[in-house]
């Protein structure tokens, strides 16, 4: 078994109603696709790792030395128990880009290509949402409606930029330990040489593997309640690696705070799954409990 590679360039041809079925399948299989032929220009993205890339190397990298992960993994290592993992931490660099948030200033190329790249995966995400919908027999444009608290607020869409540096010990140290997304829906836009995404299935890890080009999506949390249960949101991981600077460039296609998240009656037969709530309940719980089981955080968002 593989995580599924699909041509989205297909959905506007005679392949249509096979690679919708494709797009379900995968959602409801192994909420984790791939999308090539995806409409995002390949030259956007060859410029999007070059700035990255440059960022990291000009203003991040040198600092990672001295974090708190690399300061707490020498210090493991120095001790006596040559068997002991490092936990609660990340083997990971990163940062966020929002629309009203500083970034970077280096290098020069980085905010032009950057603010182009979201606002094209933007619409990327909307795309699918909107296949989503019509797989899920959902009215067009209820995710968004939900996402956008009855178009009374915008969505959230932020883009967090990561790298896992080559890791000394990597097997002591997670380089993002096992979590579920709380939110919508995630592009992501990882190293195509440097691997160590994987997601699980069926009590099974496997591998997102490498493929030059492509967009990751998975699915959040907020998307299986919508569903109820249909598009479960899967658990994944980035392992550290020993060799390679693994890029990772995942873009949040998130409800508004104050966006009330529930089943959608049209989700399909049987009763709602999953309680009502509000989305920034959800994420104060998110916040304390992301890497342990998801299904309690769902109950306690709605007790507040």
């Amino acid at each position: 078994m593989a995580v599924p590679v699909i041509d989205f360039s297909k959905l506007e041809g005679p392949a249509r109603a096979a690679t919708m079925a494709d797009i379900a399948e995968a959602c409801e299989e192994w909420g984790f696709f791939q999308l090539v032929n995806h409409g995002v220009s390949l030259d956007l993205l060859d410029r999007v790792k070059k700035v990255v890339g440059e960022c990291y190397a000009m203003e991040r990298e040198e600092g990672f030395k001295d974090s708190e992960v690399a300061r707490l993994l020498c210090d493991l290592i120095d001790g006596d128990d040559a068997s002991s993992r490092l936990d609660g931490v990340d083997w990971e660099d990163a940062f966020f880009l929002h629309d009203d948030n500083q970034w970077p200033s280096s290098p020069l190329q980085f905010k032009e290509t950057m603010k182009e790249y979201r606002s094209e995966l933007k619409k990327l995400a909307e795309r699918v949402m909107s296949i989503m919908e019509e797989n899920l027999g959902l009215p067009k444009g209820h995710i968004l409606k939900t996402f956008s608290a009855g178009g009374d607020r915008l969505p959230s869409f932020g883009t967090k930029i990561s790298h896992y540096p080559p890791c000394p010990y990597p097997d002591r140290v997670a380089g993002l330990r096992a979590h579920t997304d709380a939110g919508g829906l995630i592009l992501l836009f990882q190293d195509d040489k440097v691997g160590g995404l994987q997601v699980l299935k069926e009590g099974r890890w496997f591998d997102v593997q490498t493929l030059a080009g492509a967009i990751v999506v998975n699915t959040g949390d907020q998307i299986e309640v919508i569903s109820n249960g249909r598009y479960k949101s899967a658990w994944h991981r980035v392992l550290a690696v020993p060799d390679g600077n693994r890029r990772s460039v995942a873009s949040f296609y998130n409800p508004a705070l104050e966006a009330t998240i529930e089943p959608a009656a049209d989700a399909g037969p049987g009763p709602a799954e999953y309680p009502r709530f509000v989305f920034g309940d959800y994420m104060k719980v998110y916040s304390k409990q992301k890497f342990m089981s998801k299904e309690p955080r769902f109950g306690a968002a709605a007790n507040f």
